[in-house]
């Protein structure tokens, strides 16, 4: 699980956000950011995150593709002052963030993967799939933007280089998760900041309890 299967192009993109970290980027109007992937995507989502993992009961967690999210910072929630930890009432959170060096990957109950698909070579997609799916024993939940992003690669390239429709991701999806019918997944889309379709929680073993043979969901 910690062997790095990337292609050539997918190595090449990790240097190039190895970097983004240690020195910033340009963005499309021609502006210098210098305070990289440091946000903490998943306060805006909070809610449906807790729902998810009370109804789950998950407790540990492997956050894929990190950032410089911090767990325990406190004023997560502003009303409580609580950290994430403390708010999802979460014992222990393992990250995985190649650009920053870090390697936590192991077995958890799920895996929480935020704004980082859309950054991925689509000939590294398949297999950065099956490893999110191998790290976790109930839920996957994915939040994937298909829109383009701020920042550029130094090629002039939009950072957002596998930008898809909603509907594509979750055929994407759908084609990786029947091999792990007993992982449920909650997808979302953001086709714009802040404007996500959440599709209904789904798991390939109930297609095949479903007294029909056309799958919709």
């Amino acid at each position: 699980m910690k062997k790095n299967n990337l292609s050539k192009k997918g190595n090449e993109l990790l240097k190039i956000y190895s970097e983004f970290v240690k020195s910033g980027y340009k963005t499309v109007d021609n502006k210098k950011v210098t305070s990289t992937y440091n946000d903490f995507e998943l306060v805006a989502y909070k809610d449906i995150l807790k729902e998810n993992f009370k109804r789950y009961k998950i407790k540990s967690i492997l956050d894929y593709g990190s950032g410089g999210s911090d767990w325990n910072r406190k004023n997560f929630d502003e009303s409580t002052n609580q950290s994430a930890m403390e708010y999802f009432n979460l014992e222990n959170v393992k990250k995985y963030e190649p650009a920053r060096f870090l390697d936590e990957r192991s077995k958890n109950d799920c895996v929480i993967c935020f704004d980082v698909l859309e950054h991925i070579f689509l000939g590294d997609l398949k297999k950065v799939l099956i490893d999110i799916f191998k790290c976790s024993t109930k839920l996957v939940i994915l939040q994937i933007a298909c829109y383009n992003a701020k920042a550029l690669l130094p090629n002039g390239e939009n950072a957002h280089i596998t930008i898809r429709h909603p509907q594509w991701w979750k055929g994407y999806v759908d084609s990786i998760s029947s091999d792990f019918p007993d992982i449920s997944i909650l997808l979302m889309c953001s086709e714009s900041y802040r404007k996500t379709k959440v599709f209904s929680n789904w798991n390939a073993k109930m297609w095949h309890e479903d007294k029909n043979y056309k799958i919709d969901y």
